[in-house]
C-alpha cells in the first residue's frame, strides 16, 4: 500500500519540500557505521524490516482489546513488494503506525548504546560476525541504509485520520511531511543501491525470510507476478513437539526473539498441565548483551494466549532471571485480558512460580558441569546474585548456585565448599569486596588471613556490598566482612609481645591525638605481617566497600569514621614509637599514614595537595638526614 499521492519518482524519491531535522549526533555517526562496517551479510535488513513490521501489528492487536478503534483489518500481514524497474522494495504493515512525534522520536534518535561504545565493539569482531551487532544495538532500522541510497517511511497511527512521511538519505537530517494512506500502518519504502539487485528478487527475498523469520506468527507475503506469495510457515514452534524441532530452528527462534545472534547456552522447551496448562520455549543465552547491565530490570519474556501476542510486561521471570529470553503460551488467560487484570490474576502468579522453578531446575542440573557453568556465571552471575539480595522466596536457592573467587582457590568456588574447607574454630565464612579483580588479592586486608591459611572470598561485582548481610548465613556460618573481623581473628592470632604493648602503649595516644576526628579508634593488630597500616570498619555499620559505593551514589552514609590498625611489627611504625618516646612530634607521618591506608582501599584522597606537600617534605627530611 505505498502511497501514490505523495509517491516519489520511479528512480529516486522526489524531495518532500518538508520539515527538515538533522539527525542526533550519534545517529549520524551510527550510520555511518552501519553502511561502511556492516557490509557481510546486508540480508539481515530484511530481518530486522520484518520483525519491526510484526511486532508494530502485534502491539495495535493488543491496544486493540482495550481501544475498539485500533481493531486489526480482516487478513493482517507484513507485505514485501519489489519493483525491478522502479529498483524500489516496500515492506508494509497494519500494525499501530506512529505519528509525526513518533517518526521523529523513533527515527531520528537512539535511545541505547553510544556510537563510541558501538564502534569499539565493532572493533572485536571479525566482518562474518559484524551482522550480529545490528540486533545487539537495536539499531535494526538503519540497516535500510546498507541496501538503499534513500528511504521513506509512510504512517499512520491506528485511530486517526493523518499520514505522516519521514524521509531521508541517511547522510545527517531527514523531513518529515504530511501524506495519505488508507489505512492504519506502515510502509517502508527503500530505494536500492546499484549493488543492491539480488534483494529485488522475490525468491531471494524468499529465501531470507524462510531463514531468518520463519516462525514471525503473521503471515508474511512476496509480491511476485501480481499475486501477494506467503513466505513464512508461521508456526508457533513452541506448540510443536521437542522432537519434531530442530537445533537449527530453536536457535533462528531465539535469534528472532531476543535480537541476538549468539547460540542459546541453554534451551528449556516443555509442556505443563495440571491445575494449570501452559506451553514455554526459554532460551539462556550464551553470551551476555552489550550493555546488558544497563537494560531495565523487568523480565521480557513474551507472554501469549492461545498463541496470539498479549505482552512482554507480564514479569513472567523475576528480575534476576531477566536475561532469559522466549514464549509462554497458556490456555487458561482470555484474550482480552489487560496489564492490570495480568497483575492479579493468580493464574499468572501460578505460572511465575513454575516457569522460575523449572529455570533454577535447570541451573542445578548445568551446574554439575563446571566449565560450562563458569562461562554462564561469567555473563550473568551479577545478576542472578540480585535475587540474593531482593528475593526472601528464593535466597537460599541462588545462594547455593552462587560461584566467588576465593584468595586460596584457582577458579571459581561455592559456599558449600568454602564451608567444607574452613579452619577448625573458624565460626564464619569470610569475604572482602572491591572495585579490581586484579588488585583484591594483594589487599593489606587479606594479609592476617593468608598468614594464618584461612580463605576470604573475593567479591568485585557492586551487588556484593549488599546481599551478604541479607543472606546472613549459609549452613549455619554467618558471613562476615573481613574489614569487620578484628575480633574473629585474634582467636588466631599470636598475642603481642610485651615490647610490643610497651611501644604501643606510648605511639598508639600520640596517633589519636594527632589524626582527632578523621579516626574512630587507633589499635595495634598483628594480622598485618607486610604492610604497616590497614583501616577497618567501626562498629556494627556498613564495611568499607558499602560506604564508598553509598557515597558514590549520593546516598547519606553514617558518620563512621574508621579504625586504623597499625602493624606494630613494621620497622616505620617501630620508628614512630621510638619518635614518640623522644618527644618528638608525629603528626605529618600520622597524616600521611591515614591517606596511605585510604589510598590502599580504594578511595579518594580528601585533600591531595596537603598529603603531596606532607609527603614531599618527608622525603625531603629523609634525604637530608641519609646525606
Amino acid at each position: 500500500m505505498v502511497d501514490q499521492a505523495t509517491g516519489s519518482d520511479a528512480s529516486r524519491p522526489a524531495a518532500t519540500g518538508g520539515e527538515e531535522h538533522a539527525f542526533s549526533a550519534e545517529v549520524g555517526r551510527l550510520l555511518d557505521l552501519v553502511v561502511h562496517a556492516l557490509y557481510s551479510e546486508r540480508e539481515i535488513f530484511l530481518r530486522e524490516l520484518v520483525a519491526n513490521a510484526a511486532d508494530a501489528t502485534d502491539r495495535r492487536r493488543f491496544e486493540a482489546l482495550t481501544d475498539a478503534a485500533q481493531a486489526l483489518p480482516e487478513g493482517a500481514k507484513v507485505r514485501i513488494d519489489p519493483d525491478k524497474d522502479a529498483r524500489r522494495l516496500t515492506i508494509s504493515d497494519d500494525g499501530a503506525g506512529m505519528s509525526k512525534e513518533e517518526l521523529a522520536r523513533n527515527l531520528g534518535t537512539i535511545a541505547r548504546s553510544g556510537t563510541r561504545a558501538f564502534g569499539e565493539e565493532l572493533a572485536k569482531h571479525k566482518p562474518e560476525e559484524r551482522s550480529g551487532l545490528i540486533g545487539q544495538f537495536g539499531v535494526g532500522f538503519y540497516a535500510a541504509f546498507m541496501v538503499a541510497d534513500h528511504v521513506d517511511v509512510v504512517s499512520r497511527r491506528a485511530g486517526t485520520d493523518e499520514a505522516w512521511r519521514w524521509s531521508s538519505d541517511g547522510k545527517g537530517s531527514f523531513t518529515l511531511s504530511p501524506a495519505t494512506r488508507e489505512q492504519p500502518g506502515t510502509d517502508i519504502i527503500l530505494y536500492m543501491k546499484d549493488d543492491a539487485d539480488e534483494f529485488l528478487d522475490a525468491w531471494r527475498l524468499e529465501a531470507i525470510v524462510r531463514k531468518w523469520a520463519d516462525h514471525i506468527a503473521w503471515p508474511i507475503t512476496i509480491q511476485s507476478d501480481g499475486e501477494d506469495k506467503p513466505a513464512n510457515a508461521g508456526t508457533a514452534l513452541w506448540r510443536k513437539p521437542r522432537s519434531e524441532v530442530t537445533e537449527e530452528q530453536l536457535t533462528e527462534f531465539y535469534r528472532h526473539v531476543s535480537h541476538n545472534f549468539d547460540t542459546p547456552w541453554a534451551t528449556l522447551h516443555w509442556h505443563a498441565e495440571g491445575t494449570i496448562e501452559f506451553t514455554a520455549l526459554l532460551f539462556i543465552p550464551g553470551s551476555r548483551p552489550f550493555e546488558f547491565g544497563e537494560q531495565v530490570r523487568e523480565s521480557k519474556v513474551r507472554l501469549h494466549v492461545r498463541r496470539m501476542f498479549i505482552t512482554d510486561d507480564a514479569a513472567l521471570l523475576p528480575p534476576w532471571l531477566r536475561f532469559v529470553q522466549g514464549v509462554v503460551d497458556t490456555e487458561d488467560l482470555p484474550l482480552n485480558v489487560s496489564r492490570e487484570m495480568l497483575q492479579a490474576t493468580p493464574v499468572l502468579q501460578r505460572i511465575r512460580k513454575a516457569v522460575t522453578n523449572r529455570v533454577l531446575n535447570e541451573l542445578r542440573t548445568r551446574a554439575k558441569d563446571a566449565e560450562s557453568y563458569a562461562a554462564f556465571w561469567d555473563n550473568f552471575g551479577p545478576v542472578v546474585k540480585e535475587g540474593i539480595w531482593d528475593d526472601a522466596e528464593y535466597r537460599t536457592d541462588l545462594a547455593g548456585l552462587a560461584r566467588f573467587r576465593s584468595s586460596t582457590e584457582e577458579g571459581w568456588t561455592t559456599l558449600a565448599d568454602y564451608v567444607s574447607r574452613m579452619k577448625d574454630g573458624q565460626e564464619a565464612i569470610y569475604y572482602l569486596t572491591g572495585d579490581n579483580a586484579d588488585t583484591l588479592p594483594a589487599s593489606p586486608q587479606l594479609e592476617g588471613f593468608k598468614a594464618r591459611g584461612i580463605e576470604v572470598l573475593l567479591l568485585t561485582d557492586p551487588v556484593d556490598s549488599f546481599w551478604p548481610d541479607r543472606l546472613g548465613t549459609f549452613e549455619g556460618k554467618a558471613l562476615r566482612s573481613v574489614s569487620q573481623s578484628h575480633a574473629d581473628l585474634e582467636k588466631f592470632e599470636a598475642p603481642l609481645s610485651e615490647g610490643d604493648k610497651a611501644e604501643l602503649d606510648t605511639l598508639l595516644p600520640a596517633l589519636k591525638e594527632a589524626l582527632g576526628e578523621a579516626v574512630s579508634d587507633v589499635r595495634g593488630s598483628t594480622r598485618l605481617v607486610s604492610s604497616a597500616v590497614v583501616l577497618a570498619a567501626a562498629g556494627q555499620g556498613p564495611d568499607l566497600q558499602l560506604q564508598r559505593m553509598m557515597r558514590r551514589s549520593g546516598q547519606a552514609v553514617p558518620d563512621l569514621a574508621p579504625v586504623l590498625e597499625v602493624n606494630p611489627a613494621h620497622p616505620l611504625i617501630r620508628d614512630m614509637a621510638t619518635r614518640v618516646a623522644r618527644g618528638e612530634a608525629v603528626t605529618d607521618t600520622a597524616l600521611i599514614l591515614l591517606d596511605i591506608a585510604r589510598i590502599q582501599e580504594g578511595e579518594s584522597l580528601k585533600d591531595p595537595t596537603a598529603f603531596a606537600s606532607r609527603l614531599t617534605a618527608t622525603l625531603t627530611h629523609l634525604q637530608g638526614g641519609a646525606a
